[in-house]
């Protein structure tokens, strides 16, 4: 059962290309916040660069205009601690009133690791004291205690994987448990599709999550089945008649050709009732042969004709038959010409003897029946790779390229089940057909090198 592996491994692609594309995702998102950050992300080195802009004069210190105008940017205020007062010695213009102007150490270390009065503080050292900037109390957020276990830094990548790869394992196996009830009845229901081209009756439970299809699978498969039996019955019923009126016409028939065969030597009769009699001989010859050919149709059609299948030579059974016609042509009206290279002197098939002879005497008797001023047939075997070709052709009156066409793909009136009264074609070529398709070959029906008509068998060589 390939289907379910297969939309299994789809669910599962599905999942991890989620991961992959949302993993991708955020990390587009985390680049994005982190590029609008950018300006405001390095406090510490705009706290250096306010120490080295302040210089101390005589009348106290003071603040280059490159130095005023980064504060400015930072929305930040500054302040000098002094080292020995601990004292502010200098300030910016806009420092708020809740700022101190006295620290005590205590008070410088948590102010560089924390805050003053809800600003966030940054420092940097001078000669003679502490740098101190404070940002907008929602600028930054600093963590007051950062400490962290060594051993936890050490590994942090190998932590991350370790957590990611559970964290996908969690997610695919929640994933398949949600998944395998959706699994349990797709299952069923592939099964079923694919029972139902075989013809044989399907019924899947309609129960789960796609009930509603198990039910138009079970409708379907009653619908097939029925149109199966009355199908069977159809056919059965026609076979079954085919049977019974040849074998009804049979004794009538036999009984009208003995009157004409006694009353075409009756020697009491004139030259021309003999002549009639003769006739009707004749077309009741041909009513028994087209009896005989409809009954062979109808056990062909329905696989009721017994094949005997042995290894035969193709070369030997098709030059008999024509050997056959050969002998049989007095007036010389239909000359065979052998046409098999002399090389070729054995074709092996898996065939029924007569039925192949069979399939060969429609063949040249087609020809014969479509050229009433005589033609020449041409007989051949070949050897194309593992198939044995029999070709029967003619340069008689032929047929056109629609002809062909038809001849080809339209479906013969014994086997079609659409109303039609146009015969297509006689029994002979539809008997050629299911020959050579009850031996696994094919039949072509073209136009001959010759100028006429033309026939192939091709099957399997053995």
């Amino acid at each position: 059962m390939r289907s379910v592996p297969k939309l299994i491994r789809r669910f599962v692609g599905l999942l991890l290309l989620s991961f992959v594309l949302l993993i991708v995702v955020n990390i587009v998102i985390i680049a994005i916040i982190a590029s609008g950050q950018m300006e405001n992300a390095r406090p510490w080195s705009t706290a250096e660069q306010i120490a080295a802009a302040l210089s101390q004069t005589e009348n106290g210190y003071i603040l280059s205009d490159e130095g005023a105008t980064e504060l400015t940017a930072a929305s930040a205020w500054a302040i000098l601690i002094d080292n020995d007062t601990k004292t502010v010695v200098w300030h910016s213009d806009d420092l708020p009133d809740s700022v101190p102007m006295n620290y005590t150490l205590s008070d410088i270390s948590s102010l560089t690791r924390g805050y003053i009065d809800g600003y966030p503080t940054f420092t940097s050292g001078t000669e003679t004291g502490l740098v101190v900037l404070g940002y907008p109390k929602t600028s930054f957020w600093k963590h007051m205690w950062p400490s962290w276990d060594y051993w936890l830094i050490a590994h942090a990548p190998q932590i991350a994987l370790v957590v990611l790869i559970v964290n996908v394992f969690v997610i695919l196996l929640i994933y398949v448990i949600a998944n395998a009830k959706v699994l349990r009845s797709v299952k069923p229901i592939t099964n079923g599709i694919q029972a139902l081209p075989s013809g044989e009756p399907v019924y899947i439970r309609e129960t789960g999550l796609l009930s509603e299809v198990a039910t138009h699978i079970n409708s379907t498969s009653e619908v097939l089945q029925a149109q199966k039996r009355e199908l069977k019955k159809r056919e059965t019923a026609r076979a079954n008649w085919i049977a019974g009126v040849s074998h009804d016409i049979r004794t009538p028939l036999s009984m009208v050709m003995g009157y004409a065969d006694q009353l075409q030597i009756a020697p009491d009769l004139s030259e021309e009732q003999r002549h009639k009699a003769g006739i009707i001989l004749k077309q009741s010859e041909r009513m028994r042969d087209l009896i005989n050919d409809l009954n062979l149709v109808s056990k062909l059609e329905y696989n009721m004709q017994p094949i005997s299948v042995k290894q035969e030579n193709a070369v030997a059974v098709v030059r008999q038959v024509a050997v056959d016609f050969i002998n049989t042509d007095i007036d010389g009206k239909y000359p065979i010409e052998w046409l098999t290279e002399e090389t070729l002197s054995v074709c092996m098939v898996s065939a029924d003897r007569d039925l192949l002879k069979r399939a060969v005497s429609n063949l040249i008797q087609n020809c014969i029946n479509h050229n009433e001023n005589g033609c020449t047939i041409y007989v051949s075997v070949a050897q194309e790779q593992n198939n044995c070709v029999i070709c029967v052709e003619d340069n008689g009156i032929g047929a056109s390229d629609e002809q062909i066409v038809k001849l080809n793909t339209a479906p013969h009136y014994m086997v079609c089940d659409t109303n039609t009264t146009e015969q297509r074609h006689g029994l002979g070529l539809l008997i050629v057909k299911q020959i050579a398709a009850a031996h696994n070959g094919t039949t072509a029906i073209e136009h001959s090198r010759f100028g006429g008509f033309a026939v192939k068998i091709t099957l399997p060589s053995k």
